[in-house]
């Protein structure tokens, strides 16, 4: 498969892989809520993508992100000026990184515009996989205006579309579709349909799909032809299946129809979002500056009515969302509205790296009702010299040796205990302190392997055997 190459791609892909794991400091006086499962993080994405990835990789239904469009402009808030190579850089460990958070039968939406939307469509196709490549889903995002452009005014965007494995990624219907087709009959049952010729001109011909039908009547019916000299239509249906759904076919002479009944849970997705019912950036706008004293603080926010489209499609009742480009928190916003339409219990997860996290992105989730623990990506958990940072806590310390040598999140349990969990028959266990007989005793038993995490061991190697101990040192074992 072809792949992009540029300056820097390199450290690019060294940078996802070499990233210092930091903690997570929460504020409760910036959270709220109690206890709640939705989470705001203020921080660089790669350094906080990095630390949620032991309790969030592979539990993340939808991911949708807005990334900088590298508009070489400067806005109030961020910037958007960036060299063709940096912004490819930038944004290369960062997918590489969301891709890792993505359930198997999850999707990823990103929110580009022609500038480097094309170049993020060949980078994403080496890191999702080609063949994972959903839709380039066109967003009308302007109503009008740009007169004053030269050469060819541009009124969309584009959402590209990524599942993380197409074989069981399932999107649900869009219930709020505008169905065209005229249903003008009603079956016995109340049902609504239209009738669908069963001859079709487009499908391809096939000599197998070209033969006489009778009807109920008693009439011979056959494909019909513009150009008998030049076959092109066909029968939708074999002879088998005539045959077997004989009574669902509708004669009326010279054609043969089957019945195309009103579809009452909506249709499958479509990749062109023009309709008002998707928003414009004026009305993302619009519902910003309602909540901060009818003056919006971001220039492009996206509005929730497209945000709400994606979840809708791409999630259920209990999925995780994430948004690893916030901005002024539309996504949670979304997330909120969704919820609160069909009962369902979406959690999000927003990071956003500049100040206005707290002043404008949690703000907005407060007052439209959202609960949520905010934290900030603070210090890293081993210090230049491999040292452990004295501030871990025993949680935090086990969800990192859990992930590391497991390769899966690790779900908090009820209550801390010595026995952090058991994977693929071994039990994995942290002691703050060292691991000596009296310590050994204290811990929850199990039938098996067991790997043993403490600071020093008074433990000899015979009775480590014996007792079917494998002992790692903290932090030499761990960095």
């Amino acid at each position: 498969m072809p792949t992009l190459d540029w300056t820097g791609k390199q450290d690019a892909i060294r940078a996802a892989r070499n990233i210092p794991y930091r903690l997570l400091d929460f504020d409760d006086n910036l959270s709220c809520g109690d206890n709640s499962s939705n989470l705001i993080v203020q921080g660089d994405n790669l350094d906080a993508l990095n630390s949620l990835l032991p309790a969030c990789k592979g539990r993340v239904k939808c991911i949708y992100i807005d990334p900088p469009y590298n508009t070489r402009s400067a806005f109030e808030h961020y910037n958007d000026n960036f060299e063709h190579s940096e912004w490819l850089s930038l944004m290369y460990p960062r997918l590489e990184l969301l891709r890792r958070f993505l359930a198997d039968d999850g999707a990823i939406f990103i929110s580009i515009n022609d500038e480097e939307g094309h170049y993020l469509k060949v980078i994403c196709d080496e890191i999702f996989g080609r063949n994972n490549f959903v839709s380039n889903m066109i967003w009308k995002c302007k109503s009008g205006g740009a007169n004053d452009v030269k050469g060819i005014a541009c009124d969309t965007e584009s959402v590209l579309v990524y599942a993380k494995n197409i074989s069981t990624c399932k999107f649900n219907k869009d219930s709020g579709a505008q169905v065209t087709t005229n249903y003008n009959r009603t079956d016995a049952d109340g049902r609504r349909y239209s009738l669908d010729r069963l001859d079709k001109q487009s499908l391809g011909y096939q000599v197998s799909l070209d033969f006489p039908i009778t009807g109920t009547d008693g009439k011979v019916y056959v494909v019909k032809h513009k150009n008998p000299q030049n076959k092109v239509a066909r029968w939708r249906w074999s002879k088998e299946t005539v045959a077997q759904r004989y009574d669902e076919l509708v004669f009326k002479y010279p054609y043969v129809y089957t019945k195309n009944y009103e579809k009452t849970d909506g249709a499958i997705p479509r990749n062109l979002l023009v309709d008002e019912r998707f928003g414009r950036t004026r009305s993302g706008k619009t519902e910003l500056a309602t909540l901060f004293n009818n003056v919006s603080p971001f220039v492009f926010p996206k509005p929730t009515k497209l945000i709400n489209f994606l979840l809708s499609i791409a999630t259920d009742k209990e999925s995780i969302v994430l948004d690893a480009f916030a901005g002024s928190g539309t996504t949670a916003h979304a997330v909120i509205n969704l919820n609160a339409s069909d009962g369902g219990k979406r959690r999000f997860i927003l990071i956003e790296r500049e100040a206005y996290c707290e002043t404008i992105t949690a703000e907005r989730v407060r007052r439209v009702g959202g609960e949520f623990r905010y934290c900030r990506v603070g210090e890293r958990l081993f210090n230049e010299m491999g040292a452990l940072n004295p501030a871990v806590t025993f949680e935090q310390l086990a969800s990192y040796i859990w992930f590391k040598f497991t390769q899966t999140p690790r779900l908090a349990p009820e209550k801390s205990s010595p026995l952090i969990g058991i994977h693929e028959g071994t039990a994995y266990y942290l002691i703050r302190g060292g691991l000596t007989p009296e310590t050994l005793s204290t811990l929850p038993a199990h039938d098996g392997k067991k790997i043993i995490f403490a600071e020093a061991c008074r433990l000899s190697e015979t009775a480590l055997q014996t007792s079917g101990i494998t002992f790692k040192q903290i932090p030499k074992d761990i960095r």
